[in-house]
This record gives C-alpha cells, structure tokens and sequence, in this order.
C-alpha cells in the first residue's frame, strides 16, 4: 500500500513539474485581437469607444448577465472617465478606466477583481480600409505573470477572448454603421437647407434692386440754363 502512494504521490509530482514546466515556457506577454470592416469612418467609431454608455451596448459581456450592476463617471466620457461592474460568476467585478482617446486609437485599462484580480489593456483602433469603409480592431494586452502563465497552460486564451471579441465587434458593426448614414443623411439635410436659404436670399436680393427707383437727371423749367444761382 505504501509504494503504491509513493507511487501516486510521485505520479503527481511529475505532473506538477510538467505543468510548472510548460508555464515557465509561455511568453510574458498576452496579445489577442480581432477585426472588422464597416462603411463609416474613425470619427463614427469613436464614440462608441469613448463613451462608456455607448461601449456596454455592444460588448459581450453585458448580455452574460443583464442584471449585473454597473455604476459610470460623470461625465462617462472622455479621458480619466470609468465604469465598474459587478455580476454573475461569468462576468466577475472589476473596472475600467480610459486612459487615452481618440478616433484612430482608443486605450481602456482593465482592472479584474473577481474571480482573480490582474490588470490589462484594451485598444480600440480604427484604420482607413479605402471606398469608405474603416477596419476596426479590438486588442487585449496582458503582461503574464507565473500564474497567469500557469492558466494558461489548460486555456487557450487567444480562442476564448478571441470568440467574444468576434461576437462584440458583430454587434458594435450594425451600430457604427447605423451612426453614420445618421450622420450622412444630417449633412445632406443641412447641406440642401443651406443651399435653400442661400437661393431665397438671392431671390430676395433681387426683388429688392428691381423695386428700388432709378436716379436720373433732373428736369430744368423751360427757358433756364443750368448753372448756379448767386446771392448778392
């Protein structure tokens, strides 16, 4: 009974080693990103990873658990701005904070708290695709830690975070694109507005130097000859 613990004991030991093994072998640094292409432009876009309202209408996480608590900065905009929430086992604690913006490039840093507290970045980058149309690109970024690394060895973190960046930029697509034929069809309003009012004024302009009366030379009473008259 003895050597069959030992046994298993040093079975254990082995697997503890090989699992050790294989995480001192990841790399330091985590990286997963996905893409998408949408008829808009940057300007469109960055709303929608700027404003924390906006943000939590298209990434994943909300649908997991649509009861979790959520709390925003006021304003929930613009750099130094955050939101917290705090959900279901499938969506944890944690925070996120923006820390820089603008429309080419947007970077939140997350802060995990539950189930286990670690930090990362998260980037929003937007490129011009050509015919109008814009690559978006969702980047998480991560320095690993030994059990970080560890994790790693029994998930594949680029197929996990990866699936859920696809559905999140599957929703954030019909959003930005909606957005900006918005935008479009407010500037091809407000372009024939313009041109109306400018078409109005110049009619009115018209009318008015077509009623205004023309100044000629006077008539002089018969039998005097133009010229001054002299007070002696």
């Amino acid at each position: 009974m003895k050597k069959i613990l030992l046994g298993l004991l040093a079975v254990v030991a082995l697997a503890v080693l090989g699992v050790l093994g294989m995480a001192a072998s990841k790399p330091d640094a985590i990286h997963v990103e996905r893409s998408t292409t949408v008829t808009a432009t940057a300007a469109d876009v960055h709303p929608f990873a700027d404003d924390f309202t906006l943000f939590t209408t298209w990434i994943p996480w909300t649908a997991l658990d649509p009861s979790q608590e959520t709390a925003y900065s006021d304003p929930p905009r613009g750099v130094g701005a955050w939101y917290t929430w705090e959900g279901n086992d499938q969506v944890g604690k944690g925070k996120m904070t923006l820390l820089s913006s603008a429309p080419e490039k947007t970077v939140h840093e997350l802060e995990f708290i539950e189930p286990f507290p670690s930090k990362a970045e998260a980037s929003v980058l937007v490129a011009d695709a050509g015919e109008g149309k814009v690559k978006i690109t969702w980047a998480f970024d991560q320095q690993a830690d030994f059990g970080t690394k560890v994790m790693t060895v029994f998930m594949d973190m680029d197929s996990m975070l990866g699936a859920d960046f696809e559905k999140g930029l599957a929703n954030l697509g019909p959003l930005v694109e909606k957005a900006a034929a918005e935008r479009v069809a407010a500037e091809q309003k407000a372009a024939e507005e313009a041109a109306a009012a400018a078409e109005a004024a110049a009619a009115e302009a018209a009318a008015a130097a077509q009623a205004e009366p023309v100044d000629g030379p006077r008539s002089l009473e018969p039998g005097k000859a133009p010229g001054r008259t002299l007070k002696r």
